[in-house]
């Protein structure tokens, strides 16, 4: 009668959620203060004040009709030319308002972009550790999900085995950095490398592998650390961009698709992207936050807190002997599990309230992913617990 396919995918419950939603239980029997809840991705520091102010003044002195009605599928016009002003003065590009695609965050961006380029059985190749959802986006579209272990200890991609992995069949490619779990950030070198491999390739098999670079942690850097900008290594790129962190913006869901004017095709490329919007049902993009967008495009929340966080986290527990991989960007810290099976020490973290999340789903066995978007005092308080934990593996 139903999909089978999505009732099935309807009754798996995100392991992520469900430990959040055992982490509330856990806070209403004992109190919130005795419980670490490290689980979540949810940003905890707000919005800048100009987006709140920017709300109100459009509320209050925008025409109201236009404020809450429909914008062209692809996004006001206003708005995508002043992204593509902000995105050319940043990164030294040479975009149009003709190349942003307006959507409903990064997750519409990646579903979009997928289902304008991925045919049934074409392969997409991803990087441990990845973000879940690439597969379940990935099988709406028939194509197959390719993943390619990264370099121990740096999670930086093994080229070699990156190079092995693509066939014929790969068409496209998906990076996430600042990555979700790691916290890495793929450096100048290896993307460098990386698309030479590209390159290489799509002359050997004669036909355009794309790049897909989900963004939504971009802003999300510490140290000075330098986020390449891809479409200035790699013609055939779509950048899928999001506000969700950038802004403290979750709830909100906008974002945009940059289609990059070198990609082959320019024009049908930028036409998949909305005739894909228009087939998934995507109206447009919400129109308030679409103003709101173009009046704080220079803006981010406040990620002092998280460079806090990440240094207050990252320095305890290393010192307590746990193995971390070093955060440059995002707000997640990548810790191996002190023992074989992530599941088990996870469940004997709960022994101590620590709500941590294994990172199997992420391709990454045997490592744990800690949200550090938590208050500062969550974390001191924490460590005595991170403490204890650690000497039943001593």
């Amino acid at each position: 009668m139903y999909t089978e396919s999505l009732v099935k995918l309807g009754k798996v419950r995100s392991e992520i959620r469900e430990i959040f939603e055992y982490g509330n239980k856990r806070k209403a029997e004992i109190g919130a203060d005795k419980v670490f809840d490290f689980s979540i991705g949810n940003p905890s520091v707000p919005a800048p004040k100009s987006v709140d102010n920017a709300i109100i003044d459009l509320v209050e002195n925008f025409d109201s009709v236009a404020l809450h009605g429909y914008t062209s599928a692809q996004g006001d016009g206003k708005v995508r030319e002043t992204i593509a002003n902000y995105v050319n003065k940043r990164f030294g590009t040479d975009i149009t308002a003709n190349n942003i695609y307006m959507t409903c965050g990064a997750a519409a961006s990646l579903t979009i972009v997928m289902n304008a380029i991925m045919q049934k059985d074409d392969e997409c190749i991803v990087f441990t550790p990845y973000f879940p959802e690439y597969g379940v986006f990935l099988e709406r579209t028939g194509a197959k999900l390719v993943a390619v272990d990264s370099e121990e200890k740096t999670f930086q991609i093994d080229i070699d085995k990156f190079e092995k992995a693509i066939t014929e069949k790969t068409k496209a490619v998906i990076i996430n950095s600042p990555n979700n779990p790691s916290g890495v950030v793929y450096t100048v070198e290896t993307i460098e490398k990386m698309c030479k491999v590209l390159n290489d390739k799509q002359e050997e098999y004669g036909h355009p592998i794309f790049l897909i670079t989900d963004e939504p942690y971009r802003e999300l850097v510490y140290d000075d650390t330098e986020v390449p900008y891809m479409i200035n290594y790699y013609d055939n790129t779509f950048v899928c961009y999001s506000y969700s962190k950038a802004l403290s913006l979750p709830g909100e869901r906008i974002g945009y698709i940059l289609v990059s004017p070198k990609m082959v095709d320019e024009a049908d490329a930028y036409a998949a992207v909305c005739g894909a919007g228009r087939a998934l049902g995507y109206v447009c993009a919400p129109s308030l936050y679409q103003r709101v967008i173009e009046r704080c495009i220079d803006e981010t929340a406040d990620i002092s807190i998280y460079k806090t966080n990440r240094d207050l986290l990252y320095n305890a527990l290393t010192e307590m002997g746990y193995e971390c991989v070093y955060p440059d960007g995002a707000f997640y810290l990548f810790v191996k599990a002190r023992c074989e099976d992530a599941h088990e020490f996870c469940e004997k973290a709960k022994d101590y309230e620590l709500l941590l999340v294994p990172a199997d789903s992420f391709g990454t066995p045997g490592y744990v992913r800690v949200s550090y978007c938590v208050q500062t005092k969550q974390i001191e308080d924490a460590l005595p617990a991170f403490e204890a934990l650690a000497k039943n593996y001593k």
